[in-house]
């Protein structure tokens, strides 16, 4: 029986074959089983990222997972679904830069050459993009805990031209690089594509919703807003970095903060040495480094849900728990923290005459992104509201 074999990575799909000898159709290039050649009616999910013809069945792609467990247990290594637009980068088409932005032209950096750069602008796509401070140290070190995949809403020419930009080398994604062309279901993103287990995911994306069905592998990190364009595609009144001739900081950036929950979750699901990572899900370890984040802390929301709703059922309290807070919805002793949009309510005054700290929802929202908690003082009643009476001008 005539066999065709692929590599990806250092798993091989092989022969599969039943014990009577009659082929399984483990998968197909074009219309014909690349084992046993036979002509196949278009069925099971299809790589194209891999191979523009290539389809697996179920049976195969859990198999390929299941081999795969075993050598990341050898290699201590888990898998990290990186997000391009907004995350790792921010790109604008030539034709929507300010006139104050004109002077990046004059930054560019050799697409000859680029290692060493963070400016470029690929003329032949009319685009600029920049890179976001710390993504080459960011990529180094979590490409020693992860086997890392690029899954963008872009198209295929642009996801490649971006990972020539992040990898020129091709060490840190390979051929593991997914566009909106090769995903299962349109405008939404699916790990039906990666080929690793769900429990030994991690997603890094700026957009929630791009993952209705992954949100507990999620790290939802704060956009990057270099260009002009990027703020107005998203409503945001402030001038972006490029205007400002700012950028963010490199240790203290989204990246670097990421980088740190990343080694956590790692540290944790390898904790134990000899034992069998089959039984382990990596939720469940991004879930604990999570509840750290406001452990301690006790909130009481004060008219920041609307009056007849629950307030368990709201957003912002679920988003308070999952930190590690605890949330209550009448004040006492042990309250830590009063959370409210004007200072004029009771539970607000309460909060000031008791010395407690009195901070508007941004302080969660921030640790949130941040995966860190706040200081209060940046989120302060008073600084909400020259913040609103900035916007109004």
């Amino acid at each position: 029986m005539c066999s065709i074999m692929f590599n990806f990575e250092s798993v091989t799909v092989a022969e599969a074959s039943s014990s009577k000898g009659e082929c399984e159709h483990p998968g197909s290039f074009g219309n014909m089983c690349f084992v046993c050649g036979q002509k196949l009616v278009e069925t099971g999910v299809s790589f194209r990222y891999i191979h523009k013809e290539m389809r697996l069945n179920q049976d195969e792609i859990s198999r390929l997972r299941d081999s795969d467990m075993t050598l990341l247990q050898r290699q201590r290594k888990l898998y990290l679904v990186l997000d391009l637009d907004h995350t790792l980068l921010n790109s604008t088409l030539l034709k929507d830069l300010k006139p104050e932005e004109e002077y990046l032209k004059s930054h560019t950096h050799s697409l000859l050459d680029v290692s060493g750069g963070s400016l470029f602008m690929p003329e032949h796509m009319h685009m600029m993009t920049k890179l976001r401070p710390f993504v080459h140290s960011f990529l180094k070190e979590a490409s020693e805990m992860f086997v890392m995949y690029i899954y963008t809403m872009g198209d295929r020419q642009y996801a490649r031209q971006m990972a020539k930009l992040l990898d020129p080398k091709g060490e840190y994604f390979g051929d593991r690089i997914i566009s909106r062309d090769d995903g299962t279901v349109r405008h939404q993103k699916s790990l039906d594509v990666v080929l690793g287990q769900e429990s030994a995911v991690l997603i890094l994306d700026d957009t929630e919703n791009a993952w209705p069905n992954h949100k507990d592998n999620l790290i939802v990190i704060e956009r990057y807003h270099f260009f002009a364009s990027s703020c107005r595609q998203f409503d945001h009144k402030y001038k972006s970095l490029s205007e400002l001739k700012s950028d963010e900081s490199e240790p203290d950036g989204a990246l670097a903060t990421v980088l740190k929950v990343l080694k956590q979750v790692h540290a944790l699901f390898f904790k134990d040495v000899d034992e069998d990572i089959s039984n382990k899900d990596v939720r469940l370890m991004l879930k604990q480094v999570r509840k750290e984040i406001l452990k301690g802390c006790k909130v009481v929301f004060s008219r920041v849900f609307p009056t007849k709703a629950k307030p368990e059922d709201h957003p912002l309290w679920k988003m308070a728990e999952e930190l590690g807070a605890t949330c209550a919805t009448e004040v006492d002793a042990s309250v830590t923290h009063v959370v409210a949009m004007e200072m004029g309510t009771e539970k607000a005054r309460w909060g000031l005459r008791e010395k407690k700290f009195v901070v508007h929802r941004g302080w969660i929202d921030a640790a949130n992104y941040l995966w860190k908690k706040q200081p209060e003082e940046n989120f302060s009643l008073e600084q909400l509201k020259k913040q609103q009476g900035t916007e109004e001008e």
